[in-house]
């Protein structure tokens, strides 16, 4: 044993000039050919990634301040975060790429070895990716805003937040329903440049149509001039006429085109309103104990 240690000791010992040799010829190797190029390598990746950041940053501020008023602003703030993540991402990926072969490391295994874990990650991402696509497009896309009143996936609510991987809704009892993008396939934006409620009001039969038609116009003319109103009113208020005759009854169409969630005021008062005409004007309602304005769809009641 002695024996063989001694032998690897004087093996060793006539071996070190020429491993020193052999690593100095390596380094001044690398010194002069690859070190310039890892350096030019790395000053690309960090040049790239201030440029990026410039550009996704300017691209944000100059929308910010040309939609101040507006929701788009934040949609286009995430847009430049998710390019400016995923440029970094990409940028450093291939300069580490480039950086592993100038030291001389074979990829061949590393890339097999991260294409093999890429692929198994990949099948059990699948509605993870899904999340991201269909989030992205939404974004890209302006299909909704923070506050709009929407339907998607079988709920309606308000959007509270929105990102690429889910939309978080308030309905009107408050609960919060969190929605997967990948699950958004049918989008109904109830608050999209304009809102328009169909308005039905119920007499009795022996009214005459002519008058009733006309106070009606009379009050929809009111509130459309309204300056409380007025600048969330966008067309007149229109009065097609009957939209249905029965049961000793007749019922009367509004139309009112608003802004987007501002319909519900105007409504309140259009019915306020109205109720003060007819009593004033000693309209009959429809029958003893009957409300004289319905919702869209929805019938009068008995009181």
């Amino acid at each position: 044993m002695n024996f063989l240690f001694n032998l690897f000791l004087d093996l060793e010992a006539e071996n070190i000039p020429g491993l020193l040799h052999a690593w100095r010829a390596d380094a001044m190797t690398f010194l002069q050919h690859n070190l310039p190029k890892l350096l030019l390598v790395l000053v690309g990746a960090f040049v790239l990634i201030r440029v990026l950041r410039a550009v996704t940053g300017k691209l944000a501020s100059l929308r910010e301040e040309r939609f101040a008023q507006g929701l788009r602003a934040q949609q286009i703030r995430t847009l430049a975060a998710v390019m400016n993540s995923v440029g970094v991402f990409v940028i450093l990926f291939v300069a580490g790429l480039q950086t592993l072969s100038l030291l001389g490391l074979n990829l061949g295994p590393l890339l097999a070895s991260a294409g093999i874990a890429g692929l198994a990650i990949g099948f059990g991402a699948q509605t993870l990716v899904k999340d991201w696509i269909n989030g992205f497009f939404i974004l890209f896309e302006d299909q909704f805003n923070i506050g709009d009143t929407v339907r998607a996936a079988g709920v309606k609510g308000v959007v509270e937040e929105m990102s690429l991987r889910r939309t978080m809704l308030r309905d009107d009892d408050g609960t919060l329903h969190m929605v997967p993008n990948s699950q958004i396939t049918i989008l109904s934006n109830m608050t999209r440049d304009w809102a328009q409620f169909p308005l039905k009001v119920v007499v009795a039969y022996s009214e005459p149509s002519d008058r009733i038609v006309s106070l009606l116009k009379q009050v929809g003319d009111d509130v459309r001039h309204d300056p409380a109103f007025a600048a969330d009113i966008v067309s007149d208020i229109q009065v097609p006429g009957i939209d249905r005759v029965g049961n000793g009854e007749v019922e009367y169409l509004m139309l009112i085109r608003t802004l987007p969630n501002k319909q519900w005021a105007v409504i309140r008062e259009v019915r306020r309103r109205i109720k003060e005409c007819f009593v004033k004007n000693k309209v009959q309602a429809a029958a003893p104990g009957r409300v004289y304005v319905a919702d869209a769809g929805v019938e009068a009641k008995g009181a």
